[in-house]
Protein backbone atom coordinates (compact mmCIF):
# COMPACT_ATOMS: atom_id res chain seq x y z
CA UNK A 1 0.00 0.00 0.00
CA UNK A 2 1.34 3.43 -0.97
CA UNK A 3 2.58 5.75 2.01
CA UNK A 4 0.52 9.09 2.93
CA UNK A 5 2.55 10.97 0.76
CA UNK A 6 2.91 8.58 -2.36
CA UNK A 7 -0.67 8.11 -2.03
CA UNK A 8 -1.04 12.21 -2.07
CA UNK A 9 0.90 12.09 -5.24
CA UNK A 10 -0.66 9.28 -7.03
CA UNK A 11 -4.60 10.53 -6.32
CA UNK A 12 -3.01 14.01 -7.86
CA UNK A 13 -1.40 12.22 -11.35
CA UNK A 14 -4.12 10.21 -12.00
CA UNK A 15 -6.73 13.03 -11.64
CA UNK A 16 -4.67 15.36 -13.81
CA UNK A 17 -4.56 11.93 -16.77
CA UNK A 18 -8.22 11.97 -16.28
CA UNK A 19 -9.17 15.50 -16.26
CA UNK A 20 -6.84 16.40 -18.85
CA UNK A 21 -8.39 14.21 -21.19
CA UNK A 22 -12.18 14.09 -20.12
CA UNK A 23 -14.98 16.00 -21.43
CA UNK A 24 -18.93 15.81 -20.60
CA UNK A 25 -20.60 12.76 -21.87
CA UNK A 26 -17.15 10.61 -22.54
CA UNK A 27 -17.54 6.81 -21.95
CA UNK A 28 -13.74 5.88 -22.52
CA UNK A 29 -10.70 7.90 -21.97
CA UNK A 30 -7.44 6.64 -23.62
CA UNK A 31 -4.05 7.58 -22.01
CA UNK A 32 -0.96 6.23 -22.00
CA UNK A 33 1.94 5.36 -20.01
CA UNK A 34 3.96 8.11 -21.19
CA UNK A 35 0.67 10.35 -19.57
CA UNK A 36 1.93 9.92 -16.18
CA UNK A 37 5.69 11.24 -16.75
CA UNK A 38 4.09 14.10 -18.50
CA UNK A 39 1.53 14.97 -15.51
CA UNK A 40 4.18 14.34 -12.89
CA UNK A 41 6.73 16.95 -14.96
CA UNK A 42 3.62 19.72 -14.70
CA UNK A 43 2.54 18.90 -11.57
CA UNK A 44 6.26 18.91 -10.12
CA UNK A 45 5.93 15.61 -8.50
CA UNK A 46 8.89 12.75 -8.25
CA UNK A 47 8.14 10.39 -10.88
CA UNK A 48 6.82 6.75 -9.70
CA UNK A 49 10.16 4.23 -9.68
CA UNK A 50 7.64 1.76 -10.94
CA UNK A 51 4.83 3.59 -12.96
CA UNK A 52 2.60 0.38 -12.88
CA UNK A 53 2.30 0.65 -9.58
CA UNK A 54 0.01 3.71 -10.08
CA UNK A 55 -2.46 1.82 -12.27
CA UNK A 56 -2.30 -1.28 -10.22
CA UNK A 57 -3.07 1.04 -6.87
CA UNK A 58 -6.00 2.41 -8.76
CA UNK A 59 -8.06 -0.82 -10.58
CA UNK A 60 -6.92 -2.90 -6.93
CA UNK A 61 -6.22 -1.22 -4.17
CA UNK A 62 -8.29 2.11 -3.67
CA UNK A 63 -11.15 4.22 -4.99
CA UNK A 64 -10.32 6.86 -8.00
CA UNK A 65 -10.24 10.59 -6.73
CA UNK A 66 -13.18 12.34 -6.04
CA UNK A 67 -12.95 14.69 -8.96
CA UNK A 68 -13.17 11.44 -11.00
CA UNK A 69 -15.71 9.77 -9.44
CA UNK A 70 -18.00 13.14 -9.31
CA UNK A 71 -17.95 12.47 -13.44
CA UNK A 72 -20.10 9.33 -13.50
CA UNK A 73 -23.23 8.77 -14.66
CA UNK A 74 -25.47 7.26 -12.64
CA UNK A 75 -25.25 3.40 -11.87
CA UNK A 76 -21.61 3.50 -13.47
CA UNK A 77 -18.20 3.68 -12.27
CA UNK A 78 -14.64 4.49 -14.08
CA UNK A 79 -12.24 1.58 -13.89
CA UNK A 80 -9.19 1.28 -15.75
CA UNK A 81 -8.48 -1.22 -18.21
CA UNK A 82 -5.44 -2.65 -20.77
CA UNK A 83 -5.49 -1.56 -24.06
CA UNK A 84 -2.41 -2.40 -25.49
CA UNK A 85 1.72 -2.13 -24.48
CA UNK A 86 1.63 0.60 -21.95
CA UNK A 87 -1.54 1.99 -22.99
CA UNK A 88 -4.77 2.28 -21.09
CA UNK A 89 -8.14 3.61 -20.80
CA UNK A 90 -10.83 5.00 -18.35
CA UNK A 91 -13.84 3.21 -19.11
CA UNK A 92 -17.26 3.23 -17.22
CA UNK A 93 -18.78 -0.11 -15.79
CA UNK A 94 -21.40 -1.26 -13.79
CA UNK A 95 -20.09 -0.89 -10.07
CA UNK A 96 -20.47 -5.09 -8.90
CA UNK A 97 -17.71 -5.50 -11.78
CA UNK A 98 -15.32 -2.68 -10.74
CA UNK A 99 -14.82 -4.18 -7.26
CA UNK A 100 -15.91 -8.31 -6.85
CA UNK A 101 -16.59 -8.91 -2.99
CA UNK A 102 -18.03 -11.99 -1.32
CA UNK A 103 -21.52 -12.48 -0.30
CA UNK A 104 -21.52 -12.65 3.54
CA UNK A 105 -24.51 -14.48 3.73
CA UNK A 106 -23.33 -17.30 1.81
CA UNK A 107 -23.45 -20.59 3.82
CA UNK A 108 -19.74 -21.75 4.13
CA UNK A 109 -18.35 -25.22 3.94
CA UNK A 110 -15.83 -26.98 6.72
CA UNK A 111 -12.99 -28.16 4.67
CA UNK A 112 -10.66 -30.51 6.34
CA UNK A 113 -7.67 -28.37 6.35
CA UNK A 114 -4.66 -30.44 4.57
CA UNK A 115 -2.45 -27.44 4.52
CA UNK A 116 1.16 -28.51 5.71
CA UNK A 117 1.72 -26.89 9.09
CA UNK A 118 5.54 -26.02 7.25
CA UNK A 119 4.03 -24.30 4.45
CA UNK A 120 1.79 -22.02 6.87
CA UNK A 121 4.73 -21.24 9.07
CA UNK A 122 6.74 -19.90 5.87
CA UNK A 123 4.82 -18.64 3.35
CA UNK A 124 5.91 -15.35 2.53
CA UNK A 125 2.96 -12.91 1.89
CA UNK A 126 -0.90 -13.73 2.41
CA UNK A 127 -1.55 -14.52 -1.42
CA UNK A 128 1.64 -16.82 -1.33
CA UNK A 129 -0.24 -18.73 1.89
CA UNK A 130 -3.72 -18.69 -0.04
CA UNK A 131 -2.04 -20.10 -3.47
CA UNK A 132 -0.91 -22.72 -0.99
CA UNK A 133 -4.34 -23.40 0.73
CA UNK A 134 -6.29 -23.64 -2.31
CA UNK A 135 -3.36 -26.25 -4.11
CA UNK A 136 -3.00 -28.53 -0.93
CA UNK A 137 -6.96 -28.54 -0.17
CA UNK A 138 -8.07 -29.24 -3.60
CA UNK A 139 -10.45 -26.23 -3.34
CA UNK A 140 -10.26 -25.61 -7.10
CA UNK A 141 -11.12 -29.02 -7.62
CA UNK A 142 -13.70 -29.25 -5.37
CA UNK A 143 -15.25 -25.72 -6.64
CA UNK A 144 -15.62 -26.89 -10.10
CA UNK A 145 -16.19 -30.67 -9.76
CA UNK A 146 -13.28 -31.20 -12.21
CA UNK A 147 -10.33 -33.24 -12.00
CA UNK A 148 -7.26 -30.16 -11.86
CA UNK A 149 -3.72 -30.13 -12.19
CA UNK A 150 -1.57 -27.12 -11.82
CA UNK A 151 0.72 -26.18 -14.56
CA UNK A 152 2.20 -22.99 -13.96
CA UNK A 153 1.78 -20.42 -10.98
CA UNK A 154 2.51 -16.90 -12.11
CA UNK A 155 2.57 -16.76 -15.73
CA UNK A 156 3.42 -13.44 -17.04
CA UNK A 157 3.02 -13.16 -20.64
CA UNK A 158 1.76 -10.63 -23.60
CA UNK A 159 -1.42 -10.67 -25.19
CA UNK A 160 -2.27 -8.35 -28.33
CA UNK A 161 -4.78 -5.69 -27.41
CA UNK A 162 -3.64 -5.84 -24.22
CA UNK A 163 -0.19 -5.49 -23.34
CA UNK A 164 1.56 -7.93 -20.30
CA UNK A 165 -0.91 -9.97 -18.07
CA UNK A 166 -0.12 -12.05 -15.58
CA UNK A 167 -1.87 -14.66 -13.79
CA UNK A 168 -1.67 -15.94 -10.24
CA UNK A 169 -1.73 -19.78 -10.91
CA UNK A 170 -2.95 -21.88 -14.00
CA UNK A 171 -4.52 -25.00 -13.76
CA UNK A 172 -5.89 -27.96 -16.17
CA UNK A 173 -8.68 -29.80 -15.22
CA UNK A 174 -10.57 -32.76 -16.70
CA UNK A 175 -14.24 -33.63 -16.63
CA UNK A 176 -15.82 -37.02 -16.64
CA UNK A 177 -16.66 -36.64 -20.43
CA UNK A 178 -13.23 -35.71 -21.10
CA UNK A 179 -13.33 -31.87 -22.30
CA UNK A 180 -10.69 -30.52 -21.38
CA UNK A 181 -10.45 -26.85 -19.13
CA UNK A 182 -7.83 -24.15 -18.62
CA UNK A 183 -8.61 -22.66 -15.63
CA UNK A 184 -6.66 -19.20 -14.72
CA UNK A 185 -6.72 -18.43 -10.72
CA UNK A 186 -6.03 -14.94 -9.87
CA UNK A 187 -5.66 -14.55 -5.24
CA UNK A 188 -6.22 -11.63 -3.48
CA UNK A 189 -5.39 -11.07 -0.03
CA UNK A 190 -5.11 -8.22 2.52
CA UNK A 191 -5.83 -5.18 1.49
CA UNK A 192 -6.10 -6.05 -2.65
CA UNK A 193 -9.40 -6.23 -4.13
CA UNK A 194 -10.85 -8.64 -6.93
CA UNK A 195 -11.68 -6.80 -9.92
CA UNK A 196 -13.24 -7.86 -13.13
CA UNK A 197 -10.18 -6.25 -15.31
CA UNK A 198 -8.07 -9.16 -14.49
CA UNK A 199 -10.82 -11.70 -15.50
CA UNK A 200 -11.39 -10.30 -18.40
CA UNK A 201 -7.20 -10.30 -19.10
CA UNK A 202 -7.91 -14.11 -18.16
CA UNK A 203 -10.40 -14.48 -20.57
CA UNK A 204 -7.83 -13.13 -23.46
CA UNK A 205 -4.89 -14.96 -22.24
CA UNK A 206 -6.77 -18.37 -23.01
CA UNK A 207 -8.07 -17.52 -26.08
CA UNK A 208 -4.87 -16.90 -27.44
CA UNK A 209 -2.81 -19.06 -25.50
CA UNK A 210 -4.95 -21.96 -24.84
CA UNK A 211 -7.83 -21.67 -27.75
CA UNK A 212 -8.54 -25.19 -28.21
CA UNK A 213 -9.53 -25.78 -24.09
CA UNK A 214 -12.53 -24.32 -22.43
CA UNK A 215 -11.83 -21.44 -20.41
CA UNK A 216 -12.66 -21.46 -16.52
CA UNK A 217 -11.41 -18.35 -14.83
CA UNK A 218 -11.62 -18.47 -11.04
CA UNK A 219 -10.71 -15.76 -8.01
CA UNK A 220 -9.80 -16.17 -4.72
CA UNK A 221 -10.20 -14.27 -1.71
CA UNK A 222 -9.38 -15.00 2.14
CA UNK A 223 -12.50 -13.95 3.75
CA UNK A 224 -12.26 -14.43 7.24
CA UNK A 225 -9.80 -15.97 9.20
CA UNK A 226 -9.13 -19.32 7.05
CA UNK A 227 -12.33 -18.95 5.12
CA UNK A 228 -11.70 -19.17 1.42
CA UNK A 229 -13.92 -17.17 -1.05
CA UNK A 230 -14.08 -18.49 -5.05
CA UNK A 231 -15.53 -17.24 -7.92
CA UNK A 232 -16.02 -18.30 -11.14
CA UNK A 233 -17.07 -16.29 -14.16
CA UNK A 234 -18.41 -16.32 -17.45
CA UNK A 235 -19.56 -13.99 -20.37
CA UNK A 236 -22.93 -12.96 -19.90
CA UNK A 237 -24.63 -14.21 -22.83
CA UNK A 238 -21.95 -16.74 -23.67
CA UNK A 239 -20.24 -14.30 -26.36
CA UNK A 240 -16.83 -13.27 -25.63
CA UNK A 241 -18.31 -9.61 -26.36
CA UNK A 242 -20.50 -9.97 -23.66
CA UNK A 243 -19.34 -8.29 -19.98
CA UNK A 244 -18.09 -10.86 -17.76
CA UNK A 245 -20.21 -11.52 -14.80
CA UNK A 246 -19.74 -14.03 -11.61
CA UNK A 247 -21.43 -17.40 -12.49
CA UNK A 248 -21.00 -19.08 -9.28
CA UNK A 249 -19.58 -18.38 -5.78
CA UNK A 250 -18.73 -20.57 -2.77
CA UNK A 251 -17.22 -20.43 0.67
CA UNK A 252 -14.80 -22.93 2.20
CA UNK A 253 -14.10 -22.68 5.75
CA UNK A 254 -10.51 -24.99 6.71
CA UNK A 255 -10.92 -26.38 10.25
CA UNK A 256 -8.98 -29.29 12.19
CA UNK A 257 -10.53 -32.67 11.43
CA UNK A 258 -12.35 -32.51 15.02
CA UNK A 259 -13.93 -29.54 14.44
CA UNK A 260 -16.05 -31.25 11.56
CA UNK A 261 -19.05 -32.83 13.87
CA UNK A 262 -21.01 -35.61 12.31
CA UNK A 263 -23.65 -33.59 12.41
CA UNK A 264 -22.31 -31.30 9.85
CA UNK A 265 -21.44 -33.98 7.73
CA UNK A 266 -24.85 -35.09 7.38
CA UNK A 267 -26.35 -31.80 6.61
CA UNK A 268 -23.92 -31.50 3.92
CA UNK A 269 -25.50 -34.73 2.43
CA UNK A 270 -28.43 -33.61 2.70
CA UNK A 271 -27.94 -30.37 0.80
CA UNK A 272 -29.07 -30.41 -3.22
CA UNK A 273 -26.08 -31.11 -4.92
CA UNK A 274 -24.49 -28.25 -6.85
CA UNK A 275 -22.85 -30.84 -9.52
CA UNK A 276 -19.57 -27.95 -9.44
CA UNK A 277 -19.79 -24.76 -11.50
CA UNK A 278 -19.48 -27.21 -14.52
Amino acid sequence: MPSNGKNSAYLRLIEAIFLDHYQPGMIRIEFARSDITKAASELKIALPKNLGDLIYTFRYRRDLPRAVLERCPSGKVWIIRPTGAAKYAFELTTPALSNIEPNPSLVQVKVPNATPGIIEMYALSDEQALLAKLRYNRLIDIFTGLTCYQLQSHLRTTVPKVGQVETDDLYVGLDRRGCQYVIPVQAKAGRDRLSVIQIEQDFKLCAVKFPDLICLPVAAQFFHSDTIALFSFAHENGSPQDEVAVASERHYHLVEPSDLSPQELRSYCTREPTGGVI
